[in-house]
């Protein structure tokens, strides 16, 4: 099936509506951008041997073939997934009635019921329709896999040994897609610009209307509402907090309400428009006048953002910038963030890039349109308050391109 339809919602012929456009929908060539992601898994399995590969995991539908629907009900349910063979027609395996959903997607060479085997929707019937995907996943491979090795993103226990036991191999096809994802064309900017100009609308109005006397829950709010006001998908967490549960750093947002003069630090890890990821972090003080042990701490964070940025370039190597970042001081080591850098796509991505004690990648490089942030906390162990700061990049051919732009404070 082929259709020329771009992003508008299903109509059928006796319905007639109105849409408003999303943020730079006219500037973005959807073809291409489909066209540039189905390529890049495709040439990921070709790199590692593979012929072809299923995807369960939402994200990864998304990004080979641009289709989506109840993403955040898949990620923990294997009821709607996709097949993709270097060779022979890409099939979605699609929810009951749901067919038109995917109809405009040129890329989808055909649409199939799901065979979905959880306890959930089949109760006693789990192992008969388990054994029906599994002999789906058979003729596949008599097809379009002869080597009887498939990658596969996301699957339960009974589902390999199934498959083992007729004789196919499962490997991880995270890697494939995760290597898929990392170099973004110029299609995949234009939508990762739209995610961060909305999630920087909605952080403005955080800043405008942070108040003593209001929650944690209800600034947060405001964060989803601009999200979803602007066609964005969802967030990916809810860190934020105010005061003391600023330390330690990775606290949920909560109904603690917000006293003047304290500090509030979140990360919006915001999937918007398009299903891109804006992921940048800020740390406000209410009232707008920091003391001066939260000007030291924000100064702090704010160096370590400036250091670690300049210094990452295409080709310099994970190693090399892990050696010369920023040295975090004793007193603030223990209460560290998780990683001082890491890819960013269509959620948080490879790679992490970890504080020289804690492992974490080190044998890759950056390269030329890749996107990544760059990670500050600073707040000392056992301290009273701590602050939060994200940037998202392009690595550029000399240096870094700042993506996010909403003002960091002048202190």
């Amino acid at each position: 099936m082929k259709f020329n339809r771009k992003i508008n919602p299903f109509a059928n012929p006796n319905q007639n509506f109105i849409t408003k456009k999303r943020l730079k929908e006219d500037e973005i060539d959807f073809d291409k951008l489909r066209s540039y992601r189905l390529d890049r898994v495709k040439k990921e399995l070709h790199k590692n041997n593979l012929e072809a590969c299923i995807l369960f995991d939402p994200v990864n539908v998304r990004y080979a073939l641009d289709t989506v629907n109840m993403s955040i009900h898949n990620m923990h349910n294997l009821n709607r997934y996709c097949f993709i063979p270097i060779e022979g027609p890409t099939i979605l395996y699609e929810y009951f009635n749901c067919e038109k959903l995917s109809e405009h997607l040129n890329l989808i060479d055909e649409i199939r019921p799901t065979i979905a085997w959880d306890y959930f929707g089949n109760g006693s019937e789990v192992q008969v329709k388990l054994e029906k995907w599994v002999n789906e996943v058979n003729d596949l491979s008599n097809s379009y896999f002869k080597s009887k090795k498939i990658a596969i993103d996301v699957l339960n226990g009974p589902a390999v040994l199934a498959l083992n036991k007729i004789g196919i191999e499962v490997v991880d096809a995270k890697l494939v897609l995760e290597q898929a994802r990392v170099i973004k064309s110029p299609e995949e900017l234009k939508c990762m610009k739209a995610a961060i100009e909305v999630a920087e609308i909605g952080v403005s109005k955080m800043r405008d209307e942070l108040n003593a006397g209001m929650t944690e829950d209800e600034l947060w709010s405001i964060l989803h509402k601009t999200n979803i006001e602007y066609g964005g998908e969802w967030i990916e967490c809810r860190i934020l907090s105010s005061g003391q549960r600023t330390n330690p750093w990775m606290q949920e947002s909560s109904n603690k309400v917000i006293q003047r003069g304290e500090i509030v630090s979140f990360d919006t890890d915001m999937v918007g428009p398009y299903g891109y990821c804006a992921d940048i972090s800020r740390t406000f003080v209410e009232g707008n006048k920091f003391n001066e042990e939260q000007k030291r701490l924000y100064r702090m964070s704010l160096e370590q953002i400036n250091h670690n940025s300049r210094l990452i370039k295409n080709g310099m190597s994970f190693r090399e910038f892990t050696e010369k970042s920023w040295k975090l001081p004793e007193e603030y080591y223990g209460n560290r963030y998780s990683v001082m850098v890491h890819g960013i796509g269509m959620c948080d991505e490879w790679p992490a890039i970890r504080y020289p004690t804690d492992g974490g990648e080190r044998d890759g490089i950056f390269e030329k349109n890749m996107t990544i942030t760059v990670e500050s906390y600073i707040g000392k162990t056992g301290g009273k308050e701590g602050v939060k700061l994200e940037q998202q990049y392009l690595v550029g051919q000399n240096s870094l391109e700042l993506m996010s732009h909403h003002p960091l404070e002048d202190i």
